[in-house]
């Protein structure tokens, strides 16, 4: 199979899952608008219990806000994988000559897509509520690096839980469980107030350095240690998954 057909193959398996994605409204619903109403609630009554002002809170929140919408979309990765693979979709593409890679790559392409567009609508409502980033053009570019990274190795995380799921209903658990490390780390409050164990396990989880490292950079004042530990997280995420992910592609199509 040669490189060209490999990257048509691709090309047409996302284009078939973005096709489906964009036409669900709950898809719509819950990565764009349900990470900017937590964003407005955040900011406009749980911000009020701030010491700092709104304008700063803002600036401080978007990023957590931004891992949040990439925790709510890569939830439908791992659920559209599981729906192929139990309802024999991945049997189907199997019989037909094409790349076989192209199955779940086309997987990984669509949703690298679809949640690079939530981060854009997060940030552009985000600039109508006040946030006003102080990052010059490699700053942004890094701190839009790392995100994409972010859905990425999610994305590996999705496809493997999807692959081991029973059932559809049961794929997406795990997003709540990447939700939940949001709210115990520095994404939506500082760590200073917190108990000593609790702030203790909350500036040791990779939330807590991929907020803090896209925080510093967008507000152009680098953190480069929260950089490194955020970059190395998530290539270890990814290696990990991509590996568990391809073992049980494997097992499940023998």
């Amino acid at each position: 199979m040669s490189g060209k057909h490999l990257f048509s193959d691709t090309m047409t398996m996302s284009g078939r899952v973005m096709k489906h994605s964009l036409r669900s409204v709950d898809t719509i619903i819950t990565t764009i608008l349900m990470p900017v109403m937590m964003m407005l609630a955040f900011v406009y009554i749980f911000g009020s219990a701030m010491t700092m002002d709104k304008a700063d809170y803002v600036n401080f929140i978007v990023p957590g806000v931004l891992l949040m919408c990439i925790g709510m979309g890569i939830s439908y990765t791992a659920v559209r994988v599981n729906m192929d693979i139990t309802r024999g979709i991945f049997d189907r593409f199997h019989s037909m000559p094409i790349a076989k890679s192209s199955i779940l790559g086309g997987h990984v392409i669509s949703s690298l897509l679809l949640n690079l567009l939530s981060v854009i609508a997060v940030i552009l409502v985000s600039f109508l509520m006040g946030f006003r980033p102080q990052a010059d053009l490699l700053e942004w570019f890094l701190a839009i690096g790392i995100l994409l990274l972010t859905i990425f190795s999610f994305t590996l995380m999705a496809i493997a839980f999807g692959l081991m799921a029973k059932s559809w209903e049961s794929a997406s658990v795990f997003s709540y469980l990447l939700i939940g490390l949001m709210f115990v780390s520095s994404a939506f409050v500082p760590t200073n107030n917190m108990g000593s164990v609790l702030r203790a396990f909350a500036e040791n989880q990779p939330m807590t350095s991929l907020a803090g490292s896209v925080r510093s950079l967008l507000m152009g004042q680098p953190d480069t240690s929260a950089v490194v530990t955020a970059v190395i997280w998530l290539v270890g995420i990814s290696v990990l998954f991509y590996v568990i992910a391809m073992g049980v592609y494997k097992r499940r199509n023998k």
